[in-house]
């Protein structure tokens, strides 16, 4: 059987792992001159990039998860520094108050559930708040030896001011109510896997 050249090209598109060289040696298109001395072939994988893409490198800090919430964290804080300035507040005292503007009168422990801040850092921000005249420490009524956090007529006067500084901080930030949103919940479903 004579075989024409479009016939050759025919049967080589029905096996993509032929290349050119194997095409022309093929059993069913006859012997040729490379056909009895082939080289020896190596085609390996066809689309390496996309079957084996290359891996983030470990140790680039950028391509860490931990290390852009711990940079986007940092940033944050030093955004709001400037904005505080003016309450004379760091940015710990200010999720303290945040909370107690949200629920006045609460015990230490619920403080530090609310605001993710231990017993040793809590004690002394609560200490340096209570100096400045924003909160004072009540004795419970159902048990005395327990202290309620509470805002003075100070802290309150505060609220409205200080907690629109939130608005002023976001409009730097190119992204969207629902972008930051879904952030604002992977964050906290990242929180609640890592202490489970």
């Amino acid at each position: 059987m004579r075989w024409g050249g479009s016939d050759k090209i025919a049967l080589c598109l029905n096996d993509r792992r032929l290349n050119v060289q194997n095409c022309l040696s093929h059993p069913e298109l006859g012997s040729t001159e490379q056909s009895q001395n082939p080289e020896p072939q190596n085609p390996g994988p066809y689309n390496t990039e996309v079957q084996n893409p290359e891996p983030r490198d470990a140790l680039c800090l950028s391509d860490n998860v931990c290390f852009a919430l711990y940079s986007a964290s940092n940033a944050l804080v030093r955004a709001y520094r400037p904005l505080l300035e003016a309450y004379e507040l760091t940015f710990p005292q200010y999720l303290v108050m945040q909370t107690l503007w949200r629920q006045n009168g609460c015990s230490q422990t619920q403080l530090s559930a609310a605001t993710k801040l231990d017993m040793g850092t809590l004690t002394p921000i609560v200490k340096r708040l209570e100096v400045k005249g924003l909160i004072t420490r009540l004795a419970c009524v159902e048990d005395e030896r327990k202290k309620l956090i509470t805002l003075t007529t100070q802290g309150e006067a505060i609220k409205h001011e200080a907690l629109a500084l939130k608005q002023t901080l976001l409009s730097k930030v190119q992204m969207d109510a629902e972008a930051l949103d879904l952030l604002r919940r992977q964050c906290l479903a990242l929180i609640e896997d890592l202490q489970s």
